[in-house]
């Protein structure tokens, strides 16, 4: 790491945080991963401009992350910069039908406030472990609803260092797609628009997902949720099961006994445990059913 450039940092980022060969196991809802070489969280939208162009002057490569619910990261860590969206950037507001939101924003916290305003449309989000601006970038979903569907317009600091505002309509959104990081973006915040609904529905809704996702998900450990995307015309957890896979185990990693679609950490695991169970079970399902799973995780340092 350009030691000039981390010393500039930790003299210009005064309201976030900069750290030093941090386990990244510490940011992940699989709890796995070894350290980064540099671990920044920006404390204002100016600040994460600065270390973006500062990172692209000193060819520094870098990762923005958010929640960290869809990651999987090296034992090795990651050589480079993780850039870091969160509670430093996590101001939400509402305003008639309308919410805004920093990128740090967890979706839980969104559904909250919708509920808080009788405001219907973010339930499926309830659940959901992952921050908007994240959210936005897969354009996460569930239970037949995805962000596409409340999304109006996304703040973003484009590959030139310009702040500007997106509609959402431009943002190519499709299921867990968008064009954000084709386009070199990184996702400051963004407003979504519901509509009024009746408070109590509204509360009997996210109670009966919350429910579905007990009983049907294996929340009592650590995972990346969903691990892959859904295959055209098949669903993964099945494709999985009937592939034999199901309670599959690779040390302490596992193909969740209570939901196929699930690659657990059981207690213990390791990164290249689970990366290498993920591969295993692509392989066998391809050769049971000639579908090739995509996974929904994304892969960093290996």
């Amino acid at each position: 790491m350009n030691i000039d450039f981390v010393h500039k940092l930790k003299e210009h980022i005064t309201e976030g945080v900069v750290l030093e060969h941090e386990p990244m196991g510490r940011h992940t809802t699989f709890q796995v991963g070894g350290p980064a070489d540099l671990f920044v969280e920006p404390g204002s939208r100016e600040e994460l401009r600065y270390v973006v162009e500062e990172a692209r002057q000193a060819q520094v490569p870098f990762f923005v992350v958010g929640n960290g619910s869809n990651l999987l990261v090296s034992d090795d860590g990651f050589r480079g910069m993780i850039l870091h969206i969160g509670k430093k950037l996590s101001h939400i507001s509402s305003r008639g039908t309308v919410i805004e939101a920093d990128a740090g924003v967890s979706l839980s916290r969104i559904a909250r406030e919708a509920f808080d305003k009788s405001l219907t449309g973010m339930e499926f989000a309830a659940g959901i472990p992952g921050s908007l601006g994240g959210a936005v970038v897969m354009n996460a979903g569930a239970y037949g609803s995805e962000m596409k569907d409340v999304l109006t317009e996304v703040d973003v600091l484009t590959g030139q260092g310009r702040f500007m505002t997106i509609s959402a309509k431009d943002l190519d959104l499709s299921y867990r797609h968008s064009c954000v990081e084709e386009k070199g973006y990184i996702v400051l915040g963004a407003r979504m628009c519901l509509c009024r609904g009746d408070q109590h529905l509204i509360r009997d809704r996210m109670n009966e997902l919350a429910l579905a996702r007990r009983q049907k998900q294996p929340l009592a450990y650590p995972s990346a949720g969903s691990t892959f995307k859904r295959p055209e015309g098949h669903f993964a957890g099945r494709l999985i099961q009937d592939a034999g896979l199901k309670g599959y185990t690779v040390g302490g990693a596992q193909v969740s006994e209570k939901h196929s679609g699930f690659v657990i950490n059981r207690g213990g695991a390791e990164a290249d445990e689970i990366a290498f169970l993920i591969r295993q079970v692509q392989k066998k399902v391809y050769r049971q059913s000639g579908v090739k799973l995509e996974p929904e995780v994304r892969f960093i340092g290996f």
